[in-house]
């Protein structure tokens, strides 16, 4: 039985709603923000997303699908992967004059509970870590943008 495992961090940033929702779900361009990371994929309900997480040489693909787009709110993925299974969510909210981005991962260690429950322990911390550092760098990217494709 696998164990359960809940990642999750927020920020606000200075950039409307929209432009928030165009960086977040533009693919290519989260390896700018999300540490270790590369992705590509599609848009809308039943899209397939591939990322590859790690350093160097060693890291490992996911493999995703969209199962919720609701612009700019809202995309839910399942992580269909060997390595990551469960949900991720990205939500944007308006906040005062910008927005707030919201990143929750919900994945299932690999794992039978009693061991799960002690890996755990060290994976909370550094994911949680490099969820918020990742999210900070988004900040700063929305603070300085490149110019954004239109929709």
């Amino acid at each position: 039985m696998p164990t359960p495992l809940r990642i999750a961090a927020k920020v606000t940033v200075d950039a409307a709603p929209a432009d928030t929702w165009r960086t977040a779900v533009d693919w290519p361009r989260q390896r700018e923000w999300i540490w270790g990371t590369r992705v590509s994929g599609g848009h809308g309900i039943g899209a397939g997303v591939t990322g590859w997480t790690g350093i160097g040489p060693i890291g490992f693909t996911d493999h995703m699908v969209i199962t919720e787009w609701d612009p700019p709110r809202r995309c839910e993925i399942k992580h269909t992967g060997r390595v990551v299974r469960g949900t991720g969510i990205f939500e944007v909210a308006p906040h005062e004059s910008g927005s707030e981005f919201r990143w929750i991962e919900d994945v299932q260690l690999p794992l039978p509970p009693a061991i799960g429950a002690l890996v755990a322990r060290v994976i909370i911390p550094i994911a949680g870590w490099g969820l918020r550092s990742s999210l900070r760098r988004l900040a700063r990217l929305l603070d300085s943008p490149a110019p954004m494709p239109q929709d």
